[in-house]
């Protein structure tokens, strides 16, 4: 066995690798970015020519792992929780469908909001497909984890969701990884057209199936290796965990638990050994991350006022875990606490200095200060820093794509000026679409398509749509003639002003493209040059 210090995001990656994976399928997204830069930049993926590049959204990352799945290779998709919805319909569906060779969905979930719009659980998406889920404590479980994933979605013949949150993502440990990695899967021709094609008539077939399946998967649960139950000599209470929060617990017991714990890492939740930890204990008390998933189904299983968690305020309901937390609904004591010094000034994120987004918010502006009640619709992105001062330039962002479709909400309602904000790297992953809507109807909005040739917000990846854009938008039904693209520099600004202002002005759909590379990638971008040219 080889030790590495592994970031959780790299154990999954790794684990993914040395299971024999032949394509990885992601859109960026903190906190699962890493999983894929991993693969993307390893020797053994390279030797092996696992597909790696990313994909325009979640969506489309989720069913091109499945055809992968078809042909009998095995398939890993990452995405952070909101992505989840993005990719909602094929995940759901895969659960009909099953697969052929093993998929595994690795989704980050987010608590306490780091780079976030919710707090959303994605334990839930795995119930309510009806597909085992996986949850690891610590990194060598989420190493480990990817082989047993695999191998338990190649038998079952359903995809498997594992789920890790931020803390675990982003936090390294030592990592014991097998010498040899497993061989990829041989291409094969088994996938049953009739599973996969879901018409009713087979998919009522499927659905009997996947629904029958139940009890075996939870039986499953019930005898992993990964739901352990620790004897304890203390029977007042009991204590389930899952996920990060069984390290909590641990923490809170250097010498060992008094009390019985059961801890919990693969769903369907395994009623059996919860009615086990019922019967011994007086009170139990439920740790777990995110939203009280585990804590209402134990309640639909015992006395309701025997157990404690979230639900009744003995855990936040909101916002990450600790291990002073965890004390605390124990009854011990915290130790002292780092206290940061109050002088400390505050420091908001803001745009770098120098970014093309800069110059696009204040031409906006001086044009929009000539308009009465303008309305500008934001969208996800490091523009969406925009909210804040000095620009305080937007008054929405919900989601990706919103911006667009918002934009043309309002106009519909009878709004003007209506000017969306979108990124490249989220134009192509959902605003497209919306710009069609628009274009179709001819809507009264001003669409900026604000381009830094690049997925800026979680690191400078690749963004799908570069050198693409004025073609999409041509392609789309968009006239050259409310067309614009600008250089978003300050000597530009009479230029760039004149351009909002007259597409503004214009009673139709128009796109203006500001296009100038982010600062951090033309740094680096420089950097590399300068090195490569030293090597001459």
């Amino acid at each position: 066995m080889k030790r590495q210090l592994l970031l959780g995001d790299e154990a999954i990656a790794l684990g993914a690798l040395h299971a024999g994976l032949s394509g990885v399928y992601a859109y960026p997204g903190t906190p699962s970015t890493e999983i894929t830069e991993y693969i993307q930049g390893n020797a053994l993926a390279k030797e092996r020519g696992v597909h790696c590049r990313w994909s325009t959204n979640e969506k489309t990352a989720m069913e091109a792992a499945l055809g992968m799945s078809f042909m009998g290779k095995r398939a890993l998709v990452c995405m952070k929780h909101v992505g989840m919805n993005v990719c909602a319909d094929p995940f759901v569906n895969s659960g009909m469908t099953g697969v052929n060779g093993g998929v595994v969905v690795l989704v980050a979930d987010d608590p306490s909001m780091h780079s976030s719009q919710d707090e959303q659980d994605s334990r839930f998406y795995g119930k309510f497909a009806m597909v085992p889920t996986f949850e690891p404590a610590n990194q060598q479980e989420a190493y480990d984890m990817m082989a047993a994933a695999f191998e338990y979605s190649e038998k079952q013949c359903l995809p498997v969701l594992m789920r890790v949150t931020t803390r675990m993502a982003h936090s390294r440990a030592v990592v014991e990884c097998v010498d040899v990695p497993r061989q990829q899967n041989d291409l094969n021709y088994n996938a049953v057209a009739a599973n996969w094609v879901l018409l009713p008539a087979n998919a009522r077939k499927r659905n009997d199936v996947v629904t029958a399946q139940q009890a075996s998967l939870e039986e499953d649960a019930a005898n992993s290796t990964y739901n352990i139950y620790v004897e304890g000599q203390g029977k007042s209470l009991g204590i389930i965990a899952s996920g990060i929060g069984f390290n909590y617990v641990n923490e809170c017991f250097p010498q060992g638990s008094p009390y019985p714990i059961l801890k919990i890492s693969q769903y369907p939740l395994p009623k059996k050994l919860v009615r086990r930890l019922m019967a011994e204990c007086k009170q139990v008390l439920i740790v777990e991350e995110g939203q009280p998933f585990i804590e209402d189904i134990v309640r639909g299983v015992g006395d309701s006022k025997d157990i404690k968690g979230k639900l009744d305020g003995t855990l936040p309901r909101t916002g990450e875990l600790n291990p002073d937390i965890v004390k605390k609904a124990l009854g011990m004591e915290i130790g002292e606490c780092f206290d940061p010094c109050a002088d400390v000034v505050p420091r908001p994120p803001a745009l770098c200095q120098g970014c093309g987004h800069r110059d696009v918010y204040a031409a906006l502006n001086e044009v929009l200060k000539e308009y009465e009640n303008p309305r500008v619709f934001g969208d996800i992105g490091c523009y969406t820093l925009g909210f804040l001062p000095p620009f305080r330039a937007i008054h929405s962002c919900v989601d990706m794509g919103a911006s667009i479709t918002m934009a043309k909400g309002a106009a519909d309602a009878g709004q003007w000026p209506a000017v969306a904000v979108i990124g490249d790297s989220t134009f192509t992953h959902s605003g497209m679409t919306g710009l069609l809507d628009a274009i179709n109807e001819n809507a009264n909005i001003t669409v900026i398509i604000s381009d830094n040739l690049t997925t800026g917000m979680t690191g400078g990846q690749d963004s799908a749509g570069t050198n693409k854009f004025e073609a999409i938008c041509r392609g789309l039904g968009l006239s050259d003639e409310h067309l614009k693209v600008v250089v978003p520099l300050p000597k530009n600004m009479p230029e760039i002003t004149q351009i909002i202002r007259d597409e503004i002005n214009y009673k139709g759909t128009s796109v203006i493209i500001p296009r100038r590379e982010c600062m951090q990638t033309l740094q680096r971008h420089l950097k590399q040059k300068k090195a490569q040219e030293g090597k001459k």
